[in-house]
């Protein structure tokens, strides 16, 4: 009996791997820009319907081309007597007093978080202050503010009232700063 000759099974693998690779780019790329167009919105295939025409345009005058205004870097350096000093308006703005509500004072951190988390319960937002007392330690402040006026200091204090939360009242007032 004779042996059955030995049949090549077909196909070698590289081709067919490249075949696949480059379809799976193209489907990826296609797939991609599809999304992008999606997120961003735009549909270069969506037709924009024709907008209406004004009924009619208003007359227009004649337009004048501003003149653009021109700076001299001489005339605008901060010695230049045009350029006085800031107006009293916005100095006294600038040193109106801060107002906090000082919850209370830990030297364990993990307190503090407590308390803050328990504020934030209630719907206020508190802070984390952390200082160095020297001799005493350290301290870890939760405050809560700033405030500009003592009616949104009052509401918040009798909120904290209301859930047994003490609170201290600490005023702030911002040093004037030199502008070079």
């Amino acid at each position: 009996m004779a042996k059955p000759a030995p049949r090549k099974s077909g196909r070698s693998g590289g081709s067919s791997i490249f075949t696949g690779v480059l379809i799976g780019l193209i489907v990826g790329a296609v797939l991609a820009v599809g999304v992008a167009l999606w997120v961003t919105g735009n549909n270069p295939f969506r037709f924009a319907a024709p907008e209406s025409a004004p009924a009619r345009p208003a007359p227009a005058a004649p337009a004048t081309p501003e003149t653009a205004p021109s700076f001299d870097f001489y005339k605008v350096l901060p010695g230049d007597a045009a350029t006085g000093p800031l107006p009293p308006a916005a100095d006294a703005a600038a040193a109106a007093p801060l107002y906090y509500l000082q919850a209370g004072a830990f030297q364990n951190p993990a307190d503090a978080d407590n308390l803050k988390a328990q504020l934030a319960l209630l719907g206020i937002e508190a802070a984390i202050q952390t200082s160095d007392l020297g001799d005493k330690g350290v301290f870890h402040r939760v405050r809560v503010g700033p405030f500009r006026t003592m009616d949104e200091v009052n509401r918040t204090r009798s909120l904290l009232t209301q859930n047994n939360i003490p609170a201290t009242l600490v005023k702030e007032v911002p040093t004037p700063q030199e502008t070079p």
